[in-house]
């Protein structure tokens, strides 16, 4: 983690948004989450300054974890259709979450330096989850991640595309960001395509 992404966290933290005032923030880093025996995984960009930096887990307590949990729980993957703190027994189900860059980065742009810093800890969360058959990419800077994790080249993004490589099935989805489902870039019929599309792979591996 660089100095840049610690600083700006703690300040989110300490400064907080008046929504939020009277709420304790996490302002650190954040470790993947969910089923270590996961056969879908799910890369996204970073922790939301006031999602996951001030819950203390991804995709939790902001619309795009909202539209996550309840995308997951339609296709069998989480136990509950909201994700609003840490401690409200949502839980995974056959499905681990995790990102590029660790820390929630200033207007959602990480630097090259932060990506690199960042890249041992999927390196690890990968090797660790042995059961993965399916990989989902929340937006092109994810793609590109795992493209990097697996060596894959000469594969252009864009949503709903899917591909195998090695043993593996890899989709692509729009990052289920604010920019992009108020605008109708990502609609919710979309979005629900992509994970009905990885369910559907899952349940023909059995």
């Amino acid at each position: 983690m660089s100095l840049g992404l610690a600083s700006y966290i703690r300040k989110v933290a300490d400064e907080k948004v008046k929504r939020f005032s009277n709420e304790r923030y996490w302002g650190r880093p954040l470790t993947g989450f969910g089923d270590f025996q996961a056969r879908l995984f799910i890369i996204g960009l970073a922790p939301a300054a006031h999602g996951g930096n001030r819950t203390g887990r991804m995709f939790t307590g902001d619309s795009s974890g909202d539209w996550v949990a309840k995308v997951l729980y339609e296709n069998g993957f989480a136990s509950q259709p909201t994700s609003v703190r840490a401690d409200d027994n949502f839980r995974l189900v056959d499905a681990y979450i995790t990102a590029s860059v660790r820390c929630a980065p200033p207007k959602n742009k990480p630097t090259r330096e932060e990506f690199e810093n960042c890249f041992p800890y999927l390196i690890e969360e990968f090797s660790l989850l042995k059961e993965i058959k399916v990989i989902v990419c929340l937006g092109r800077i994810a793609f590109d991640t795992c493209c990097k994790l697996l060596q894959i080249k000469g594969i252009n993004f864009s949503h709903g595309k899917s591909f195998t490589h090695q043993h593996l099935t890899i989709i692509c989805s729009y990052h289920p960001s604010r920019q992009n489902t108020q605008t109708g870039r990502l609609t919710w019929k979309q979005w629900s395509m992509v994970f009905a599309k990885a369910r559907k792979f899952l349940d023909h591996a059995k």
